[in-house]
């Protein structure tokens, strides 16, 4: 036992450059060369590096990458998605958990800014001037101002269940932004490794006709999924998921809060 620890201090040693104290008073040149020799391969295999998901096909890492990204407790995602109901463009930026609290912000087509915070039952909204503008458009004139009036800046609040929440709350739902395919089935094939914010991930592409797209899978410490690129002509758009596990910061906002269920808003 001793001697192999010393072993491993000497390898250490040798791979540094410091070679005199291991090698001992009766070290001979044959020994140097032993030990020289033995200490050149240890050094490259492990400057070598190690294959991601060595030996799986790309479907078998997608499989590992849904079942973890689904187990999640919560992740943050920032992208743009597709808004089918416009056919525009949703810019988001959102923290979300398991339990369906959530907190970031969004912007329609670029226009605007709206945060929102889930805390439980009760959904937090705040709109600025150019967002409430924009979902206005052709809207009489005079009712846009007030609304901009009342609601620009302000803080507002309503009960998740309550009429017209539902479309605020899928936001905060982790399974729907996931998507319905859960049964990580895929014909996804390996392509290169790079680096997602700082993570090692590997590529995995998937074309279904002309469309294409790419899943970025973190080869370090769970698989979860990093990044989702579509190219689809009728669904673009690019998603980043970040910050697993932590803890989403979706307190209830400080100040004055206009509660738009009392207006029957």
């Amino acid at each position: 036992m001793r001697r192999t620890a010393l072993a491993a201090l000497c390898l250490t040693a040798v791979a540094s450059l410091a070679v005199t104290g291991c090698q001992g008073d009766k070290a001979t040149n044959e020994g140097k060369d032993r030990t020289s020799t033995g200490t050149s391969a240890g050094q490259k295999e492990k400057d070598t590096p190690k294959e991601a998901f060595a030996g799986l096909s790309g479907g078998e890492i997608a499989e590992r990458a849904v079942k973890a990204t689904s187990g999640a407790d919560s992740f943050r995602i920032e992208g743009d998605i597709r808004d089918e109901e416009s056919g525009g463009t949703i810019s988001l930026n959102m923290a979300m958990d398991r339990k369906g609290d959530c907190a970031g912000h969004m912007s329609m087509g670029g226009e605007g800014r709206a945060d929102l915070i889930k805390n439980g039952d009760t959904v937090y909204m705040k709109y600025d001037e150019d967002f409430l503008r924009a979902q206005s458009e052709g809207e009489p004139k005079e009712e846009v101002d007030a609304a901009v009036a009342l609601l620009a800046g302000q803080w507002t609040k309503m009960s998740a269940t309550g009429e017209g929440a539902e479309e605020l709350t899928s936001f905060c739902d982790l399974d729907a932004i996931l998507g319905d395919d859960t049964d990580g089935k895929s014909d996804a094939t390996r392509g290169e490794t790079s680096t997602i914010d700082g993570t090692p991930a590997i590529a995995l592409h998937e074309k279904d006709g002309e469309d294409d797209h790419t899943l970025y899978v973190a080869t370090e410490g769970e698989p979860y999924v990093l990044r989702m690129v579509s190219k689809s002509a009728a669904d673009p758009g690019s998603l980043t998921f970040s910050n697993y596990d932590e803890p989403v910061a979706a307190d209830k906002p400080t100040g004055d809060i206009l509660d738009l269920d009392e207006l029957g808003a």
